[in-house]
């Protein structure tokens, strides 16, 4: 028997739904391994049909052609290395989230998925049955145990493979990214290994998939939790790691180690990851913003630029009486930063038009929200008469503070195709501008220095609205009001635990009910890039109607973790 194997890991970036494309991407992972003398070739979980397929897998005609695609993938792949791919797999009735062994032309083993996740973004009790605990399956020189991502969070799983003769663990991932959790997933692997006393391959995908970006940073641990091999973090990388056989069992070679960059570095490359693959996933290639001079579309601007390249995002300036000499010059200076088109269209005819013709109606009332929302609904028609001529995507640029308390205008500035800074805090764009003009990698494709000028930094944020309007005239401080939310939205927390925090009660239950009765515009908002465990859709799904308010009855609640 040999005492050595070849594991070629492929993180790989598929596209849900696109059977035919995912399968010829495996089919290439498959030859590399095959050139490089692997004995088997790893996928992550669900990658024949992409990942999360929401209820799309739950189609016959959808999980029928998957599978008939892993089919012929064995066929394709017939000499050569065994691969492994994740997809779907229905038999007796059920759907089973499943990985698949082939080899020689045909399927020789199956691992149906035991632990379903069911919390956060994950609905899988909806689409999937409950596999068996399973056995490992027979590689030649060794025996490897399967647990398919969830399934190795609970001991059970591994422990039973260890049990049923596994040599190695083989955890297929499609694990979406939320801010510090590599260390989570790190801690949990670590755990599994030390248990089972067999090293483990983390292989996860990478790549967007409407709000959530999967970022890979695979790994392999050997027996007491010695970190030997690394993948980048975000990137799509194929690496083939050796085994050997020793007194104590199997062991990695030292691979590549690479070292994750830092949190607010994280959170930009999946702002940017999630837009380039949405647009690409969905066939746009040209994006256009509203350009206001504000932070937030400058930082919007940016991440499209480094994204799609500056030639193909467009800005438009759509001024109106009340916009400042400032904000023009501050948004022609991003524009021209970035090196991005900049148009201008004025809101001033149409909006005396619209107000003219109201004018009978509203005789004898004064002006109020009303106005101020004319014109950003004014802005929100021009933006999408040119997205549909010109055939670009246009972009929203709503943080999370704003999207949170509905400071927003509904079909105005909410009006658009993707947001990637809908749960970034407004407190965390303004060091997300101060990073990114400080910092510049090789993979952010537009130009490198300060791109987003200081003075759009520092003047205090204005939807310039109204003469001298300034956003904390109707909102806390964002320090404060940002502090509120991450309490109330992130944590869950209640109005007593917030006041005990050190917030004013009055200005907690200001926060609450804005929250509350924005709900309705959350559920018409654009999809956007999910960097927290408590983003806007599927982590937190509240009700549109609802007259519960949080006055301290049953007392303070924990705050959840979850």
């Amino acid at each position: 028997m040999t005492d050595h194997f070849r594991l070629t890991m492929a993180q790989l970036n598929p596209t849900l739904g696109d059977l035919a494309g995912n399968a010829a991407r495996a089919r290439d992972a498959w030859a590399q391994g095959r050139d490089a003398g692997a004995d088997l070739v790893a996928l992550p979980e669900m990658f024949v049909t992409g990942y999360q397929t929401q209820d799309l897998v739950m189609k016959p005609a959808f999980h029928l052609a998957a599978m008939a695609q892993i089919e012929t993938l064995a066929a394709d792949c017939a000499d050569g290395p065994m691969l492994a791919i994740g997809g779907p797999w229905a038999e007796g009735g059920r759907l089973y989230n499943a990985y698949h062994i082939l080899r020689g032309g045909r399927v020789i083993a199956r691992a149906l998925k035991h632990e379903l996740p069911n919390y956060n973004v994950f609905d899988e009790l909806r689409h999937f049955s409950s596999g068996p605990l399973g056995g490992p399956f027979d590689a030649g020189a060794l025996r490897i145990g399967t647990p398919i991502c969830e399934d190795a969070w609970f001991p059970d799983v591994s422990e039973t493979l260890a049990e049923s003769g596994a040599q190695m663990l083989l955890v297929a991932n499609g694990s979406p990214y939320f801010r510090e959790k590599f260390a989570i997933r790190m801690n949990q692997m670590v755990a599994r290994v030390t248990e089972t006393g067999l090293p483990l391959v983390y292989l996860n995908m990478v790549g967007g998939q409407d709000d959530q970006v999967f970022d890979g940073g695979s790994f392999v641990l050997n027996r007491g939790g010695h970190l030997a091999v690394q993948l980048p973090v975000f990137e799509e990388a194929v690496a083939h790691v050796d085994f050997t056989r020793g007194p104590q069992g199997w062991e990695a070679a030292t691979g590549l180690r690479a070292v994750a960059p830092p949190t607010i570095e994280q959170d930009y490359r999946a702002m940017v990851v999630s837009l380039r693959d949405y647009f690409a996933k969905t066939g746009f290639s040209r994006a256009l913003l509203g350009l206001s001079g504000g932070i937030d579309s400058a930082l919007v601007a940016t991440i499209a630029a480094d994204a799609l390249g500056p030639g193909n995002v467009r800005c438009v300036m759509l001024p109106s009486r009340h916009t400042s000499r400032a904000s023009l010059e501050d948004a022609a200076a991003v524009a021209r930063a970035l090196g991005c088109a900049l148009d201008e269209v004025s809101i001033g005819g149409p909006q005396e038009a619209v107000e003219a013709a109201l004018a009978p109606l509203f005789a004898g009332r004064a002006a109020d929200l009303t106005e101020e929302n004319i014109q950003s609904r004014l802005r929100g028609l021009l933006l999408m008469a040119q997205s549909n001529k010109f055939g670009e995507m246009l972009l929203t640029t709503g943080n999370k503070s704003e999207v949170a308390v509905g400071y927003a205008t509904i079909y105005g500035d909410m009006a658009g195709g993707y947001n990637p800074i809908k749960d970034l805090y407004k407190t965390r764009v303004f060091a997300t501008c101060r990073w990114r003009n400080e910092v510049h990698r090789d993979w952010m494709r537009a130009p490198a220095g300060v791109v987003i000028a200081p003075r759009v930094i520092e003047k205090p944020p204005s939807a310039e609205l109204r003469p001298d309007q300034r956003d904390d005239d109707s909102l806390p401080p964002y320090d404060i009001l940002d502090g509120i939310l991450e309490m109330l939205v992130d944590g869950d927390a209640s109005v007593a635990q917030c006041v005990a925090a050190g917030y004013d009660r009055a200005v907690v239950k200001k926060v609450e009910h804005l929250v509350y009765i924005s709900e309705y515009k959350r559920f018409q908002s654009a999809p956007g890039t999910r960097l927290t465990k408590r983003a806007f859709w599927l982590d937190r799904r509240y009700p549109l109607v609802n007259r519960w308010r949080d006055n301290g009855e049953a007392g303070p609640a924990p705050a959840s973790g979850a």
